[in-house]
């Protein structure tokens, strides 16, 4: 049964199950998200260490400086201020404190006479306490956080090198056609190149794209042997005599998702799950209907298996161009005024969603609109 745009969205969301955690290094799990809480192995600071360049200091001033301590250096440095007494140590930003200091005074901010040093401090002031950010076994952030460049760089400095995360969904992507080529008579693929970025924006990872000559058994070959939680076809989707993606997973038992949207371009838009769990996405092979397909069941999909919330969409007020009886997908520059269609929007064509900013969703049955971001 055909569905309509928001419900094969929904459809395919809800067709894809989570995966499973995976144990990355810290650096590989950049942009995917916690499957496990990030919990602290070590003390943030390791140590009492200065925050800035200048004298470790203890006791009433004037100090008088009794060594020198350098950032690395290893073991503990001899204490200051026993008895009371007014000493300071020279220190580099994020050297070890000696026992008894009371502040650190920045050079900018201290007068020296030889061994003697004086000026303003405050007590505790520039001095990093051991554990003040984090101690061993402190949950330092949940489960579902998105692994940013900050959340390595913290992980890394508490001493974590393994991260649990939901892996990025593997995708497979077989790209149909005899006519695609710059011989006489053919057109030039243009999805093909498009999907590794497509992927990417939607969170896979993307092994190919693979071309796969017309016939129902070579793509019935690459079908089977793609190791993917995902594959992507793209063609041969239709009823012609050459397009076998629904007679093919029809003959394997694949059980169908969505079979067809009521939305232009894309309404041949498909996704089907095999036996062996794998999803199937059925994108056309005009390179617009091709990327309204994606964003219609592969993008939610992926969002699925990385166990995301679906992207939400925004309603807007702007008058659109409509479809008589589906939704239409309209690619639009935002203005001031509101979304501003950009015509060159058919099914093959790509000058209208090459300049737009965002795709509006219009409804046939004059609903506000909604836009679709597009990818990046």
């Amino acid at each position: 049964m055909v569905l309509g745009w928001e419900e094969a969205r929904q459809a395919a969301y809800d067709a894809a199950v989570p995966l499973g955690p995976a144990a990355l290094p810290v650096g590989d799990a950049l942009g995917l998200r916690l499957a496990a809480p990030l919990i602290s192995a070590d003390d943030l600071p390791r140590f009492d260490n200065a925050a800035m360049d200048g004298y470790a200091v203890a006791g009433p001033g004037p100090w008088r400086v009794v060594g020198r301590s350098l950032a690395g250096e290893p073991g503990d440095c001899a204490a200051i201020g026993a008895a009371g007494a007014a000493e300071a140590r020279e220190v580099a930003t994020g050297a070890r404190l000696p026992q008894g200091t009371r502040s650190v005074l920045p050079h900018e901010e201290a007068q020296r006479d030889g061994d003697l040093v004086s000026g303003r401090v405050e007590e505790g002031r520039h001095v990093r306490l051991r554990g003040e950010e984090a101690m061993p076994g402190e949950k330092l952030l949940p489960a579902g956080v998105v692994v940013t460049p900050q959340v390595v760089a913290l992980a890394a400095a508490v001493g974590v090198t393994e991260l649990s995360v939901t892996p990025a969904p593997r995708v497979a992507a077989l790209v149909t056609g005899d006519e695609l080529g710059d011989g006489p008579g053919q057109v030039r693929d243009a999805i093909g190149p498009a999907l590794p970025g497509w992927v990417r924006w939607a969170g896979g990872t993307l092994a190919g794209p693979q071309r796969v000559p017309d016939g129902a058994a070579d793509l019935r070959a690459a079908l089977m042997s793609a190791q993917a939680d995902l594959v992507v076809i793209t063609g041969s989707s239709s009823v012609g005599p050459e397009d076998h993606v629904r007679p093919l997973l029809a003959e394997l038992g694949a059980q169908p998702v969505v079979d067809g949207v009521a939305c232009r371009p894309g309404s041949l838009a498909g996704l089907w799950r095999l036996a062996d769990g794998r999803l199937v996405a059925a994108l056309p092979g005009n390179p617009f209907a091709a990327l309204v397909a994606f964003l219609t069941v592969a993008a939610p999909t992926l969002a699925g298996l990385r166990g995301e919330e679906q992207a939400v969409l925004a309603t807007v007020g702007a008058e659109l161009p409509r479809h008589r009886s589906d939704t239409r997908l309209v690619p639009v520059r935002l203005t001031e005024s509101g979304p501003v269609a950009l015509g060159h929007d058919r099914s093959g064509m790509l000058r209208g969603v090459a300049q737009a900013d965002a795709l509006a969703v219009v409804p046939a049955d004059g609903t506000p609109a909604l836009l679709q971001p597009l990818p990046t």
